[in-house]
């Protein structure tokens, strides 16, 4: 079983991550899908470990799978393997 008492439940996003968007108005139950995808696409380290750790794994599937998801090729193929 993972420990999640060191992840935070919230985290303060990098404005270059959601540049087109007010992070202060970014809700991560409302826009998990939105989160997900920019998070896998260009978060880093830190991001990508408070991704795993806030959403479960079928969720993050489930937006793996979109068909017209607005993820790269390239990053879509890897994380599709990593979630196997």
């Amino acid at each position: 079983m993972r420990k999640r008492s060191k992840i935070p439940k919230k985290i303060r996003f990098r404005p270059e991550l959601f540049w087109d968007t007010d992070i202060k108005t970014i809700d991560p139950e409302k826009h998990a899908r939105y989160i997900i995808e920019r998070v896998l696409d260009f978060g880093n380290d830190s991001e990508i470990k408070w991704l795993v750790h806030y959403y479960s794994e079928n969720k993050i599937k489930k937006v793996l799978a979109e068909p017209r998801s607005p993820l790269k090729p390239k990053t879509k193929s890897l994380w599709s393997l990593v979630f196997q």
